[in-house]
This record gives structure tokens, C-alpha cells and sequence, in this order.
């Protein structure tokens, strides 16, 4: 295959073609993830401190990143004349893996520590970042159209997971060895214990992300409607969308608070708690094994709940951390110490694991197909500057308040003598945690106005995450006590104020997906399987559910999301989709039969719950809607309603669902659903005709 080949887009992709170019992009995001863990984050902080760094230097090298970013503007006017976005992304990126191999081999042609040694350092790392800023239109662009909607945040979690195990493997890998070779060398040679790691990691990760990406299909880039698009109004347009600009204030103030204390927290651990850089290393380590672990739980929730409520969860974690932080120390290092630190770590890893995936994908969810490039370009630019302001004005203050001190501590005063117990202690770094968790707190706000379609409440991500404790706590909730914490997440956390927090229908609506996924996974894996589905879909609607004066209003969807979350059981046991859709789609028709809402809302909504759910947990959504079908025709007669009616409403949800979520699959569904509907509507003519003639 000649190179032209390699870069030159695709006007239409297979399924097949699509998973290949994931599975690459897995394999790039191991790479590149895997090498960051070296090239970024504590490591880097410590070769600076070697090579002569202060605090504004430490701040200067973790904002060029960032500052860097406005540069992308350049080139979303190339991407969209050249429309070759994996040949601008992957020669850019290239070039800014490349510069490590300089930046590693600084202390081999100046002497350390010196200010000629972080300047350098400073320029290298100010270059990449131009280069890394030539290359994310294109690349965001890219993944935007290659990457399936439907799927996107469960990707993106999977992809960052393995991506954090290689980070955790390699990082961890590095800092034992940098302690090791400190170990062994002389104090002029112990320098280039840091030379080794990032000359390795650059030549065996760094460059083979760019080779993966080779092998990553590009879409042809669609045109935008209309036509062409100038340049100026590509640039200006997400600016004039009131929805995406509030996002862009978000992300702007929100990386401006956080980096105000995140880029220095490895520092602080150095110098400050006197730990190795293997300790550090350690901790950014169980930071990431957290991430892996809770990446599996934020991508398939961001998918169901949307991005929106994850992110206001998991930020307002983060901030919790921050504020964690200014106890490691009062003043000193104290026995409590090490364990608030490995709290911090495992916290931090949950909450950027949100963070993480739910910025990326709300910002792609929220860019308009076709005129992606320049939404996503901005949105860069405005997350860039907050994360490039913080650390500059994060080192500025950390010296400023470095003389400074703000202390309480309770005094007891006897005639034996003076004793003091401090309650707390702020210098320096501690201020900058203070003031992090305010700033923070304040920009969370802005999330309230944000709209994402399907979003619902941040209240529903916290009854999931509270799922687990509360059905341990169950069966005891009958112990004095015991009940009052079975209890909390569902009467005492709704009255917590939190800025964002609205609860609405989708409250409810996740939380009877949840729990019909569960009874069905449930009894799924006993002898009766799917036959006790619909008792499983049933019970968990009835038991969520206050069934009152607006049950009729919300069945449609509260139907949906039952047999939503019944079906996504197919993913984690063999269990036939036909069959378990049936069951699901019978489950919820018979309890708001029983609730006395007899209409054909419960029989759309579910049917498009089902299909909804095949799609999503990978099984066959034509099995799914023969299932919903099935169900409709049998539950035709109670529901006073003619069969041929109850399956067509049946038909036409499933055929949406199919539409709207997986065009690909609708022929199949067709199919599936065309038969169907001409049996129903044979039986009920035969029908007409026997009771004419019971009539005559």
C-alpha cells in the first residue's frame, strides 16, 4: 500500500472497518497514556527540581501546555482546506513525541542544575506544545466522526483504562528506577537516572503512538451544509451557540481553579512531605488503578444519564480532594499523614475518572455534526487557557504566601503548664488548596444552565453509586440504626443543596433502569432465567415508582427505561435477547396495568426501552423487537385494545429506536417487526369476521 493510501480519507466505513480503527486507537491511547506517566505530571516536576527549577518554573512548565493551545485556531482554516485530518495529526504529533528525546538529553550537553539547563527545558516543552496545538483540531475531528454516538463515553472510558494501566505499569517502572539509579551513582551522576527513563519511554511509547494511528481509518470529512463555511464564521459560530459557550465557561474557569493546585501537588509531596519520587510515583499509581476501576463505571453511566450529571458528581469529588489536601500537614507532617494521602489518591482517581470522560465526550456530544472542527478547536482553547493561567498564577501565589501563615488551635491553660492542639494550620501550598475548593465551588454553578439532550439529574449518579452500600445495608435496615443508613441516599442526600442539583423524571427513570437490570441480570443466572424477567421489570417499576396522578403522563418513559435496563442484562449473561425483551416488555405493560393506566404508552415505551438496550449492550435488536412485539400482541386483550393496534405501536417504537440509535441495524428490525404486524392484522380480521357471523 503506497503512503498516499494510508492518509487518504474514506467516503464510507464498515462495522468491521469501525472496530478495527477502535481497537488501534486503544492500543494508541495505551501508548501515548503509557509514556505521558513518564513525560508528564510528577516526574517531569522532579527532573525540573533536578535541573534547577523554582516554583513559577514548575508553574511555567504545566501551563506551555495549555498556553499553547490558542495556536490551534491556526489550523482549523488547514484542516478544513485540506480535509485530511490524519495526515496533519499524525506528522504534527510526530514531531511533538520526537522533542522528548532533546528534552531527555539536556544534563548530556549542560551542566545541571542551571539556569541554561531550565530554560531549555522550558523552550523544548514550549515547542511541543505549538505542535500539539497544530494537531488537535484535526485529531478531535477525526475521532469525533469515527467514533459511534451511541458509544462514545463507553469507549473513551475503556480506551482511557487501558490507557491508565500503562501509565501505572510504565510510571511506576520509571520512578524505581530513577531511585534506583540515585541509589547507585555518585550525586553528579544521579541526573541522568531521569535521562534514561524519558529517552526509553520517547523511543518505545512516545513514537509508537503516532505509528498507531496510522492504522486508524479517517472518515471523509463531510461537508458542512450550504456549502463552505469562511474561516472567520467557522471560528466565531460556537461563540454565538449560547449552550456550547456556557460549556466553554465552565471548562475555562473550571481548568483555571483546578491548576491552580493539581500541577503542584507532586512538588508539595517532595519537598514539602520529603517523600522519594518512588513514593510519588506510587501514589500517581494507585491514583490510576482507582481510574481504571471507575472508568468501568462513568462511560456506560455517561451513556445512560448523560455527561452532564456525571461531570457534576465527579467535580464536585475532585473538589473534595483539594480541600483534603491542606490537612496533610498541621503544620507538619504528621502520623495521619500517609493515610489521608492514599484516601486523596483513591478519591482522586474516582473523581478524574469522571472528569475525565465526561468532559471529552460532552463537548463532541454537544459540537454539530459537520462543523465539528471549529466547536471542538474553541472549546481546546478555552479548557488550555484556564489549565495555562493556573499554574502561572498557582507559583506566584505559593511563593507569596510561602511567609505567610494562618493558624487556630484550641489552648488549655492549668497550673501545671500550657497545652496546644492545633485545629488548623495554612502556609504556602495550603492556601492554595483553600483557594482552589472555592474558586471550584463557585464555578460548578454554571453547570445548572448547561443542556445536553437525554441529561438527566446528578442525584441519579449518586443513588447509583450509593446502590451497591444500600443493598448490603438492607436486609439488616431492620436493626435499630442500621435503618437510618439504608435510609441516607435516598432521604437524606436529596435535601443536601448542591448547585446543579434538579430532580426531575430522570431521577426516577434511571433508577428503575438500574434496578431492572439488576433483578434481571439476577434471574437470569438462576434456573428460571428469563421467565421471571417481567416479575423482576415489575417489581422494580412498582417499588421506584409512586404510582399516583401523574403515572399516565410519564409511562411512556418510565416504561422505556425499565425495559432498558432489563435488557442491558443480556450483556453479562447468555441469555436470548428475544426472549428477555418479551419478558421485559410483559414486566412493565402489567404494572401500570395494575396502576390502572390501560393506553398504548407503556407498550411504545417499552418496545423502544428494549430495542434501546439490545443496541447499547451489543445483542440483536430485530430479536429484541420480535420479543416487544410478541408482548404487545399477548397483553392486547387486557388492555381493551385490538391486536394489530398494540403491535403497530410496538412496530413503530422499535423502528425509531432502531432509526434514531443504529440506522445500520433498521433493515433487520424491519424485517423483523413487517411480519409481525400482517400476522396481527390477519388475526384481527378473522376475528371481525367470526364475531359477525356470532351476530347473525
Amino acid at each position: 500500500m503506497a503512503l498516499a493510501d494510508v492518509f487518504r480519507p474514506e467516503p464510507t466505513l464498515s462495522e468491521d472497518r469501525v472496530n478495527s480503527g477502535l481497537r488501534w486507537l486503544t492500543w494508541e491511547g495505551m501508548a501515548s497514556t503509557g509514556f505521558g506517566s513518564i513525560a508528564g505530571s510528577g516526574f517531569t516536576a522532579a527532573f525540573a527540581l533536578v535541573l534547577g527549577a523554582n516554583n513559577l518554573q514548575i508553574g511555567m512548565l504545566a501551563s506551555l501546555p495549555f498556553l499553547t493551545m490558542p495556536l490551534q485556531i491556526l489550523t482549523v482554516g488547514l484542516v478544513e482546506r485540506l480535509r485530511r485530518r490524519k495526515l496533519i495529526s499524525v506528522v504534527a504529533w510526530s514531531g511533538a513525541q520526537a522533542l522528548w528525546i532533546p528534552v531527555a538529553l539536556i544534563p548530556v550537553f549542560l551542566d545541571v542544575p542551571s539556569a541554561g539547563a531550565v530554560s531549555l527545558l522550558i523552550g523544548l516543552v514550549g515547542l511541543r506544545g505549538m505542535l500539539v496545538a497544530a494537531q488537535n483540531p484535526a485529531w478531535n475531528s477525526w475521532l469525533r466522526d469515527l467514533i459511534p454516538q451511541q458509544r462514545m463515553a463507553r469507549f473513551f472510558a475503556r480506551r482511557l483504562a487501558y490507557g491508565h494501566v500503562g501509565a501505572l505499569v510504565f510510571g511506576l517502572g520509571a520512578a524505581l528506577f530513577v531511585d534506583s539509579w540515585q541509589d547507585r551513582t555518585a550525586d553528579e551522576s544521579q541526573v541522568f537516572g531521569y535521562t534514561i527513563a524519558i529517552l526509553a519511554g520517547a523511543i518505545f511509547l512516545g513514537m509508537a503512538s503516532p505509528v498507531f494511528r496510522l492504522f486508524v481509518p479517517e472518515p471523509l470529512m463531510q461537508a458542512p451544509p450550504g456549502g463552505g463555511v469562511p474561516l472567520l464564521k467557522t471560528l466565531i459560530e460556537p461563540f454565538k451557540d449560547p449552550n456550547y459557550r456556557r460549556l466553554m465557561r465552565f471548562q475555562l474557569l473550571w481548568n483555571l481553579a483546578l491548576h491552580l493546585a493539581v500541577p503542584f501537588f507532586a512538588v508539595y509531596m517532595l519537598r514539602r512531605l520529603d517523600l522519594s519520587i518512588s513514593a510519588v510515583m506510587a501514589f500517581s499509581a494507585l491514583s490510576l488503578a482507582t481510574n481504571v476501576i471507575f472508568l468501568r463505571l462513568w462511560g456506560p453511566l455517561a451513556d445512560r444519564v448523560g455527561s452532564k450529571a456525571v461531570l457534576s458528581v465527579s467535580a464536585s469529588l475532585y473538589l473534595l480532594v483539594v480541600l483534603g489536601w491542606t490537612f496533610t500537614t498541621m503544620p507538619d507532617r504528621h502520623f495521619l499523614t500517609i493515610p489521608l494521602l492514599l484516601v486523596l489518591h483513591v478519591l482522586a482517581g474516582a473523581a478524574s475518572a469522571g472528569v475525565g470522560v465526561s468532559s471529552s465526550v460532552i463537548s463532541m456530544k454537544l459540537a454539530p455534526e459537520g462543523r465539528a472542527t471549529g466547536y471542538l478547536a474553541a472549546m481546546s482553547v478555552a479548557a488550555s487557557l484556564g489549565a495555562g493561567i493556573g499554574p502561572l498564577l498557582g507559583g506566584r501565589f505559593i511563593d507569596f504566601f510561602s511567609v505567610r501563615t494562618f493558624s487556630l488551635d484550641f489552648t488549655w491553660i492549668d497550673p501545671a503548664g500550657v497545652s496546644h492542639l492545633p485545629a488548623l494550620s495554612l502556609t504556602g501550598y495550603d492556601f492554595m488548596f483553600g483557594i482552589t475548593f472555592l474558586l471550584g465551588l463557585m464555578t460548578l454553578g454554571g453547570l445548572a444552565k448547561l443542556r445536553e439532550e437525554g441529561e438527566m439529574s446528578r442525584e441519579v449518579v449518586l443513588e447509583a453509586l450509593m446502590a451497591p452500600m444500600q443493598r448490603v445495608i438492607a436486609p439488616a435496615s431492620s436493626v435499630p440504626g442500621l435503618n437510618v443508613l439504608a435510609e441516607f441516599p435516598l432521604g437524606y442526600l436529596r435535601r443536601v443543596p448542591v448547585p446543579g442539583l434538579d430532580v426531575a423524571l430522570g431521577v426516577t427513570a434511571y433508577q428503575v433502569a438500574e434496578t431492572a437490570r439488576a433483578a434481571a441480570a439476577g434471574a437470569a443466572r438462576g434456573r428460571a432465567a428469563t421467565e421471571t424477567v417481567a416479575h423482576a421489570v415489575e417489581h422494580a417499576v412498582a417499588s421506584v415508582w409512586k404510582m399516583g396522578e401523574t403515572a399516565e403522563a410519564h409511562a411512556s418513559e418510565v416504561a422505556r427505561h425499565a425495559a432498558r435496563g432489563a435488557v442491558h442484562a443480556a450483556a453479562e449473561v447468555a441469555t436470548d435477547a428475544g426472549n428477555l425483551a418479551r419478558h421485559a416488555v410483559t414486566g412493565a405493560i402489567n404494572a401500570f396495568e395494575e396502576s390502572g393506566v390501560k393506553t398504548l404508552a407503556p407498550i411504545w415505551g417499552a418496545s423502544y426501552g428494549v430495542v434501546q438496550g439490545a443496541i447499547e449492550a451489543g445483542a440483536d435488536p430485530a430479536e429484541a423487537a420480535r420479543g416487544a412485539l410478541a408482548a404487545a400482541k399477548a397483553a392486547a386483550d387486557r388492555l381493551g385494545i385490538s391486536q394489530s393496534a398494540a403491535v403497530k405501536e410496538a412496530a413503530q417504537a422499535a423502528m425509531q429506536a432502531a432509526r434514531e440509535l443504529a440506522a445500520r441495524r433498521l433493515p433487520e428490525v424491519r424485517s423483523a417487526v413487517e411480519r409481525a404486524v400482517r400476522q396481527a392484522e390477519a388475526q384481527d380480521g378473522a376475528g371481525d369476521d367470526a364475531t359477525k357471523r356470532e351476530d347473525l
